[in-house]
């Protein structure tokens, strides 16, 4: 008897623990679910309008040059600025560019920004590319920077996955090789591509705002968001988007064209430039030298080279 019941009690014990096991993994998940559905906002797609895709989708980048005057170790130098914009498939997953037409793949707006300016006997070489959904409801996909000159090269990304994830290599030794994530915010380099998409979305008021990567590698400043004050200021003819960082004491405006396709028509940077005694407040500004429309990745030959005299270059 003793034996029956010891197993008796064995069998109730088990069959209890199973029970409560059962009531409380549920109870798990769907917390889990609900902390998923708060971090991942269902996004929204909003259809392209006909004139966004009559301009977007000809087959042809929008290439625009500019006239620069960039503020460098406390001196303004002479160069040029170039801005292509354009419309490509990307991989979401790997984050490039897709070879080919895919179900999962992003539409995208391109932008490819160059400045090349001297600083004394030595050249300077920027790129920033900026991958942004054309449907406007996510941060961009990616951002690259590359600076080459004499003393070295810098390289820095940001892949938007998770978190932003960002990776940085420079010569100079504080800044060396480096990989961290940062928690999602506004881009300055989205903004650009926002404003050619739907100006009337850009956001206004104090936000969190994470600085060009042109800035940050070029200032030697932290990789992270900063305190910043947005304006949009509209009118029937030109607008003017402006970027206040109070603690770099920088600030960006950007004026475009009200109408679409919202054209930039130059902006202006100020900002603290050179080091030490020679360190002040001083403002670069971009103005446009004119705009073409063609597929440049085909004109590659030597009788497209006066192309570059139609844009200034």
């Amino acid at each position: 008897m003793k034996t029956l019941s010891f197993h008796r009690s064995i069998f109730l014990f088990l069959v209890g623990f199973l029970i409560l096991s059962c009531k409380e993994r549920p109870k798990e998940e769907k917390v889990e679910e609900t902390e998923i559905a708060q971090n991942e906002p269902p996004r929204q797609i909003v259809p392209l309008s006909q004139e966004f895709k009559t301009y977007w989708y000809a087959g042809e980048a929008e290439i625009t040059s500019y006239s620069l005057q960039q503020a460098r170790y406390g001196e303004t130098r002479d160069g040029k600025a170039v801005l292509i914009y354009v419309t490509e498939p990307f991989l979401p997953e790997k984050q490039v560019k897709a070879d080919g037409n895919g179900p999962d793949n992003i539409p995208v707006l391109k932008l490819n920004a160059t400045k090349k300016y001297l600083t004394g006997i030595y050249p300077y070489s920027l790129m920033s590319s900026t991958f942004y959904p054309v449907y406007d409801n996510d941060h961009a996909i990616k951002v690259s920077f590359s600076a080459q000159e004499w003393c070295g090269q810098i390289y820095a990304q940001i892949n938007n996955r998770d978190a932003f994830e960002v990776m940085s290599h420079s010569y100079f030794e504080n800044e060396a090789d480096q990989s961290f994530t940062l928690n999602k915010t506004i881009l300055e380099n989205e903004l650009w591509n926002k404003i050619r998409i739907n100006p009337d979305n850009l956001p206004v008021g104090n936000h969190k705002v994470i600085p060009s990567l042109e800035y940050i590698r070029l200032s030697h400043k932290e990789l992270k968001p900063y305190d910043a004050r947005l304006t949009l200021t509209k009118d029937s003819g030109t607008s003017a988007y402006e970027i206040d960082f109070p603690e770099l004491r920088r600030s960006l405006k950007i004026n475009f064209s009200s109408s679409f396709p919202y054209s930039i028509i130059g902006w202006s940077e100020t900002f603290i430039s050179g080091y030490g005694e020679n360190a002040k407040q001083m403002t670069s500004t971009a103005t446009k030298i004119s705009t073409l429309k063609t597929p440049y990745w085909r004109q590659n030959g030597n009788k497209d080279l006066s192309l570059r005299d139609s844009l200034g270059l």
